[in-house]
């Protein structure tokens, strides 16, 4: 038995759970959203950071004029890195300015409501598609649920890594101040943004940082012109969230499109777009503090004392032992249903899935009617975009618009949600 009831609960306070609460309190649905907004890009990446993404690429989606990231710090132009607290800052203004009634628990438990989860009890407009439970024991009956939890349960660590005990061994999203590892030997593995940057900042903080990188050469983005050619746009290509390129903007611009692309030629895009690379004004910040060993291939890891000692081979077979006191394991995010505990195991079995990723319709909707996915659960559907924070508003979009076409009542909301302005009004 519930204590409540809502139309829809949204499982996450970042970006795609933020621009989608904001789409469908616009259109007078009843939304519950649930978690601390931007806790995880505040608790979860290091001091110090920057954004790699532009400006007009990191802002979050609305149906209202003003709300952009370029409107709150109109200020920021192309090249210029958005710095962790800025961005966190500007997402808390969001949801102050955007979404109401936002609250700060955290989804425990989804289940499809019915006690035998029959599909007359689950499908839209039933007795309540699902029934969730919250941090505080408080159990909701939804018609919809958005699961928009980010990226951090998707935290990878190779297999070679893996089981190894936190003090030896943790993912780069670990880490909030790397400030610990100061006069500590610490390896980094990967080629990526989020590695060369962990491995400066470590540097920053007094550490002794090893870069292990599996690519030969790292390879950095060029620095962008704010102002280019008629010419060079026509070589090149048009701007656009995802970088410079007439396929760049397909991916970044069109992502409904990436859907009818056959599984495989989506898959090889999401792997493809936007490869390991360090931002423009990172570089010069990469220098003798840091060991860098590229070409290397993770072969295996032993703890030995208080410490972990990696071997690993170059591309012809060369081993390279090296003695570390931690490794973190700067290596990505890969979705996987079997990874999101807060989905009950008899739900997860119902979902239809492609190598751990849920199968989404054109809506983001899963094979169980009113379960949708935002957010890089998405990308293996809709494609690279949906790993950053432009594609939240095509996801947030797509997501409500579907949603208020299959509840049977819309009604307004009794309160306004501070400060929201209405479609076209300026902010001041």
């Amino acid at each position: 038995m519930s204590d409540s009831a809502s139309d829809v609960v949204i499982a996450g306070a970042g970006p795609y759970g933020l621009s989608t609460a904001a789409y469908l309190q616009n259109l007078g649905l009843d939304v519950r959203v649930i978690g601390e907004p931007m806790r995880f890009w505040d608790a979860n990446m290091p001091l110090g950071m920057y954004l790699k993404s532009e400006p007009s690429a990191s802002s979050l989606g609305a149906p209202q004029a003003g709300l952009r990231f370029t409107d709150r710090h109109p200020g920021w132009r192309v090249g210029h890195p958005i710095p962790l607290e800025t961005f966190v800052e500007y997402g808390r203004w969001f949801a102050a300015e955007a979404v109401s009634g936002i609250e700060d628990a955290q989804v425990a438990h989804i289940e499809q409501a019915g006690s035998a989860g029959r599909r007359e009890d689950v499908r839209y407009g039933g007795a309540g598609g699902y029934r969730v439970t919250l941090s505080s024991g408080e159990r909701i009956t939804a018609r919809a649920v958005v699961v928009a939890v980010g990226v951090g349960p998707f935290a990878h660590i190779p297999e070679q890594l893996a089981g190894m005990p936190s003090w030896l061994v943790s993912h780069s999203s670990a880490h909030s101040d790397l400030g610990l590892f100061a006069g500590k030997e610490v390896a980094v593995v990967g080629a990526g943004q989020s590695a060369l940057e962990t491995a400066v900042l470590l540097a920053d903080a007094g550490a002794r940082p090893h870069l292990i990188a599996r690519r030969r050469v790292l390879d950095w983005n060029t620095v962008p012109e704010e102002y280019r050619s008629f010419r060079t746009r026509l070589l090149e290509g048009p701007r656009s969230g995802l970088g410079t390129g007439y396929r760049t903007w397909v991916w970044a611009e069109r992502p409904g499109l990436v859907r009818y692309l056959p599984e495989r030629t989506r898959r090889r895009i999401v792997r493809e777009t936007l490869p390991p690379a360090g931002a423009w004004w990172l570089r010069d910040r990469l220098d003798e503090r840091i060991r860098v060993s590229t070409g290397r291939l993770l072969a295996k890891a032993v703890e030995e004392d208080d410490g972990i000692v990696l071997t690993t081979t170059d591309h012809d077979g060369r081993r390279l032992v090296t003695e570390v006191e931690h490794v973190i394991a700067a290596t990505g995010y890969v979705p996987d249903i079997e990874r999101l505990a807060l989905l009950a195991p008899e739900l997860r079995g119902r979902i239809a899935t492609r190598l751990g990723a849920p199968v989404l319709s054109r809506d983001f909707e899963a094979s169980t009617p009113g379960l949708y996915f935002a957010g890089l659960a998405a990308a293996p559907t809709f494609g690279p975009v949906m790993r950053f924070v432009h594609g939240a508003d095509f996801a947030a979009r797509r997501i409500a618009h579907r949603i208020v076409r299959r509840t049977p009542r819309v009604h307004v909301p009794a309160v306004r949600p501070a400060g929201l302005l209405e479609p076209g009004a300026s902010q001041r």
